[in-house]
């Protein structure tokens, strides 16, 4: 059984329960079955409630995979947080299609989701959710708190450090709905709870405040490598800094590339490198990538079962006539392919073996047999090549713990993006001194893939488009392809388009205002502070 090094505590029903509330419009307290005073009376009960805080990545709370929720509507489709981040990051692009009609999911394809979209809904409240908890979690560990309840010494110590990681899974999100909404409510340890109609926020000052809070538990986080695996140190904290300073020009109107390339640097220096076979990356016993792995959301099959996170992108992309055994479950769903647009990207396969097809890029993980590569009927499975990347078996093909629930832990952040991180900010920023280092970068990315220095490209090569297309071969389906073609112009432009864009066969452009998810009309319903985005 796969090792997680934290244990998540947190119940179904807690979440389930604090998930929708009829005072969602204001600051929630978690809804503990005991009072603060007992829970935070230990250094144990410390860790054991910010455990909760990093367990609302991986519970829901519900029991079915899709409609079986009773909670106004939420169920596992529409409450996990990985799983949703997925279908808005992944679904609306050149990567990823889905053959089912659950409400709200055919509107990512189409580009016409409306402020009523229940699976962005869903993914605004998760997010503001664990906001919630850490929130609560900070207030119980400021050092008047500590004094008060007799911590000293190393105890004291550990608090404050859990307080640290508070505050980057609090950035973190607020990172994510930067990106998706721009403008969400905002709230912090500050407010007391329920206290205040939370006030709405802009992008950039967001972006300030993410920066600054990143800045600030610098010193206060663990070194790189120091904690347990699945908890934030320093290089996750450089890590979030070094992607929203690729967006910064999306977000604030100013590239900052240079602080890109700085705080990419920084992580690439901490002692990480890439694990030597990249089939091995989201397999069950990922735990072991520790080498590459920054930060995680752990799962395992024994303990975090739902049908979200790589549940779902275990079983989610196992149909037709790909055997189930060889990707470790008990039966696919199903329903997830990609277009042929990614397929293109690689080179052209050679056989119809498992897992790469023969491709002499092995990152083209891609079934084959008994698909077409062109998608004609978006409902048929069979239209369109499936995924192999996510397979819930160990690397050496032994079982995992369960054949319903995944082992295979997600990577938020790992090494190779930030290869990819530094080398696109050198390149747009014309820093002649970094494009050395960009290609060796993007090569040691490549020599993995191939095995050999067949793929290595020249520094002519190495250019801004080369560079987007590389981060397609490398982090497909890991949750970036919305944010990097909106970062290149390409998300709603004609420009580029690619099949069923926009909801048509061969793809079309839509309003630029689609770069923005709308705020939920649930909550601005109850909460008169905020203001919809243009166009919705």
């Amino acid at each position: 059984m796969k090792r997680n090094s934290l244990k998540i505590l947190l119940t179904a029903g807690l979440i389930a329960s604090s998930l929708i509330s009829c005072n969602k419009n204001k600051i929630l307290a978690p809804n503990y079955q005991v009072t603060s005073e007992t829970v935070y009376s230990t250094a144990a009960g410390y860790k054991q409630s910010l455990a909760k805080v990093y367990g609302s990545f991986a519970l829901t709370g519900n029991s079915g995979p899709a409609g079986s929720g009773d909670i106004q509507g939420i169920d596992e489709g529409t409450s996990d947080f990985f799983r949703l981040l997925w279908y808005a990051q992944e679904l609306p692009t050149d990567e990823a299609v889905i053959g089912w009609g659950d409400p709200g999911v055919p509107d990512f394809h189409n580009m016409n989701w409306s402020s009523g979209n229940v699976i962005l809904t869903g993914l605004y409240y998760r997010s503001m959710y664990q906001i919630t908890l850490a929130n609560d979690f900070i207030r119980q560990s400021t050092d008047a708190e500590i004094s008060k309840r007799g911590f000293t010494g190393a105890d004291a110590d550990n608090i404050r450090h859990f307080a640290a990681e508070a505050r980057f899974l609090r950035a973190y999100q607020y990172s994510v709905l930067m990106d998706l909404f721009a403008n969400p409510p905002f709230v912090t340890d500050a407010n007391a709870v329920g206290s205040i109609l939370p006030p709405q926020t802009d992008r950039k000052t967001l972006f300030t405040y993410i920066e600054s809070e990143l800045k600030a538990i610098d010193p206060l986080l663990v070194d790189p490598k120091a904690n347990e695996y699945g908890r934030a140190d320093k290089a996750a904290a450089w890590s979030l800094l070094a992607r929203i300073y690729l967006n910064a020009g999306v977000y604030t109107g100013s590239p900052r590339y240079a602080d890109a390339i700085t705080y990419s640097k920084k992580v690439i220096g901490a002692g990480y490198t890439l694990i030597n076979n990249y089939d091995n990356l989201m397999t069950a016993d990922n735990n072991n990538n520790t080498s590459e792995f920054i930060f995680t959301i752990n799962y395992n099959g024994a303990k975090t079962q739902g049908y979200g996170g790589t549940t779902f992108m275990t079983h989610a992309s196992v149909g037709g006539s790909m055997p189930a055994s060889s990707f470790g479950i008990g039966g696919g769903w199903g329903g997830i392919r990609t277009t042929s647009a990614l397929v293109a990207l690689f080179p052209a396969n050679t056989t119809t073996s498992f897992p790469n097809n023969g491709n002499p890029d092995t990152r083209a993980e891609f079934w084959t047999q008994g698909q077409t590569l062109a998608i004609n009927d978006i409902t048929s499975f069979t239209d369109g090549y499936s995924v192999t990347k996510f397979r819930n078996l160990n690397a050496n093909g032994t079982d995992a713990s369960s054949k319903d629930f995944s082992d295979v832990d997600m990577p938020i952040f790992r090494l190779a993006e930030q290869y990819l991180i530094f080398a696109e900010a050198a390149v747009k920023s014309g820093s002649a001194a970094d494009l050395p280092t960009a290609l060796t970068y993007v090569n040691n990315l490549r020599q993995r893939a191939y095995g050999n220095t067949n793929g290595n490209i020249t520094s002519g090569q190495l250019t801004a488009n080369f560079i987007l297309d590389e981060r397609a071969r490398e982090l497909f389906w890991e949750g970036f392809r919305r944010s990097d073609l909106i970062r290149y112009g390409l998300f709603t432009t004609a420009t580029y388009v690619w099949p069923f864009k926009g909801g048509v066969k061969n793809g079309a452009s839509v309003g630029d205002f689609r770069n923005l998810y709308p705020i939920p009309d649930q909550d601005r319903a109850v909460n008169p502070n905020l203001k919809q985005n243009a166009g919705y």
